[in-house]
């Protein structure tokens, strides 16, 4: 499968500063859809390369399109879908990831979604990002939904030798997440000694996904090895969505021009 405008437009951002930040709607997240456009809006402008819209439960049918379309018309970035499953699909959606959870227990999240989501896609005409997607515990709520074999925090090498399966396999992103449950962050998010473990073992670009909340969390992910960081409940809970991204994108410019230094 060739490389799609979203793609090619991560890595063109990729190459030239060395580090992206995602922002994450789940429009179920908030009160109301107003508030899910006004965050998603804010955190476009405050620096976001990216949008992510989706979830775990519900996120699909009416309220996504209607999210979706709404926040397309707001910001200037590409919109992705993020699917807990099946239904979470809209056309208002630039591209979806892809995903495979190459840690689930149960193969339907292995392949038998993707397979029945496949020609809806194609037919839609949404980008597809070919993602190979690991959870770390906690988990949250894709781990209970995702019936996932947690990678334990203390054992990193178990998370680099999924990645590399994903990356042999086809997938050209690797997201290591630990769940967006706040209250089960209690571990916090993705252990540095995880990035970095990943990231000696694969080519393609990492997302680092879950529980980063702080200015501290996003420099640490990005040193461990991240290229991308992945940022929601942050944002949603911020009460100023820009001012809040523009300090996530400053960590991401001073993190991707380290990388650049040093490659």
């Amino acid at each position: 499968m060739k490389i799609g405008k979203v793609e090619s437009y991560i890595h063109e951002i990729l190459e030239s500063k060395g580090a992206m930040l995602f922002s994450l709607i789940d429009p179920l997240d908030y009160k109301s859809v107003d508030d899910a456009v006004k965050t998603a809006e804010g955190a476009a402008k405050g620096g976001a390369d990216l949008m992510l819209i989706g979830g775990s439960i519900g996120a699909q049918g009416e309220i996504l399109d209607y999210a979706s379309k709404r926040i397309k018309e707001k910001i200037d970035v590409p919109l992705v879908l993020f699917p807990g499953n099946i239904s979470t699909l809209t056309r208002y959606a630039d591209a979806v990831y892809f995903m495979s959870l190459l840690n689930a227990r149960n193969p339907y999240w292995i392949t038998q979604a993707q397979m029945l989501a496949a020609p809806v896609v194609k037919f839609m005409k949404i980008e597809p990002l070919p993602v190979g997607y690991i959870v770390i515990y906690p988990g949250g709520t894709v781990g209970w939904v995702g019936d996932v074999n947690f990678v334990p925090r203390e054992k990193p090498r178990i998370a680099a030798n999924l990645a590399l399966a994903g990356e042999f396999l086809g997938n050209r992103l690797i997201i290591a997440d630990t769940g967006s449950n706040p209250k089960l962050q209690h571990s916090g998010p993705v252990p540095v000694e995880i990035l970095r473990a990943i990231k000696s073992e694969i080519s393609v670009p990492l997302v680092a996904a879950g529980g980063i909340s702080s200015l501290k969390d996003a420099h640490n992910a990005y040193a461990g090895g991240a290229d991308i960081i992945q940022v929601g409940t942050a944002f949603e809970n911020s009460g100023n969505a820009t001012k809040a991204a523009r300090l996530f994108a400053k960590v991401a410019k001073e993190e991707g021009a380290k990388k650049l230094k040093r490659a």
